[in-house]
């Protein structure tokens, strides 16, 4: 009933809010993604998307769409394996950045390795501008991580904006220095950060370095500082600051998926695995207020 191009292309718009950005994504013409959107809506009788000329946003059926697409796409392709007669083997050595440690990221992993069990899954999880580097030197296979908005490289999971985020009780005194609990270099956050607040005049002083989350978490919720973190991922017990705090904006950020170089069966365990986040991307952040495209662009 429901063709699996179409599903795709739904689940590519649900997880970049922007028509733009999931042609980029699927290669295809914008067209031919609002024809696929159109005839999806049609097929289910239900309005999946509500849109206008700045944002697009999922309607109460486009939600519900999303668990069903993501279910038809990953039966699919089991089906398509198993008659192709193929199993993916090797070894693959997968890079996530710090901001999945609290996410359902080890729902999708768990469920590429009972799919694929010859595959040898090799997880390392580091800074985002680590693992960057580290792919670049051919010491990983595929990369999960942030980039920021104005780089190119890598392949758009999401679009989020940073947000500025502390304990609730939390007050920023304006005539002292702003204390930042932050990642060391090359944290991209951290580099964003430091670099509104010197555009803007501010000074700071850092109050945590760690390069763990969970490190950083503690040092928040006990209050000792501020972070700059992606609005759809901000952990539990800390909230945004309020504009009151006269911290300055802090724009956006990007979740991008980057691949090596190397050939062979850790190319195509590569390809499977990128395939897995990307149908499931929106599990990652959705229901955490997961902000979607900074640059306005909801175009249908």
């Amino acid at each position: 009933m429901y063709d699996p191009a179409q599903l795709r292309t739904f689940l590519a718009v649900a997880q970049t809010l922007s028509f733009t950005q999931a042609a980029r994504r699927l290669g295809l013409r914008q067209s031919t993604v609002s024809q696929h959107v159109r005839r999806l809506e049609e097929a289910t009788g239900r309005q999946l998307f509500a849109r206008d000329t700045h944002r697009v946003d999922l309607t109460v059926d486009g939600e519900a769409m999303l668990g069903f697409a993501r279910t038809i796409l990953a039966t699919h392709e089991r089906a398509a394996a198993f008659f192709a007669g193929t199993r993916l083997r090797g070894r693959l050595r997968f890079g996530a950045s710090e901001d999945f440690v609290l996410t359902r990221l080890p729902e999708i992993l768990e469920a590429f390795r009972r799919d694929h069990p010859e595959v040898e899954l090799e997880l390392s999880v580091e800074l985002s501008g680590t693992l960057h580097q580290r792919l670049a030197a051919g010491r990983l296979d595929l990369v999960l991580a942030k980039r920021r908005v104005d780089d190119t490289h890598g392949e758009l999971v999401w679009r989020d904006t940073l947000a500025w985020i502390g304990a609730p009780r939390l007050r920023i005194d304006p005539d002292r220095p702003v204390p930042l609990v932050l990642f060391p270099p090359p944290g991209i956050t951290r580099a964003r950060a430091l670099e509104v607040l010197e555009e803007h005049g501010r000074s700071w002083r850092v109050a945590c370095t760690s390069a763990s989350l969970s490190g950083l978490i503690a040092a928040a919720r006990a209050g000792l500082g501020v972070m700059a973190h992606s609005r759809g991922l901000i952990p539990p017990g800390l909230v945004p600051l309020p504009a009151r705090a006269g911290l300055p904006d802090l724009g956006g950020v990007d979740f991008v998926l980057s691949h090596g170089r190397r050939p062979g069966g850790a190319q195509e365990a590569a390809d499977a695995l990128a395939a897995a986040i990307l149908a499931g991307a929106d599990r990652l952040v959705r229901g955490t207020g997961m902000s979607g495209p900074v640059d306005g662009r909801g175009d249908a």
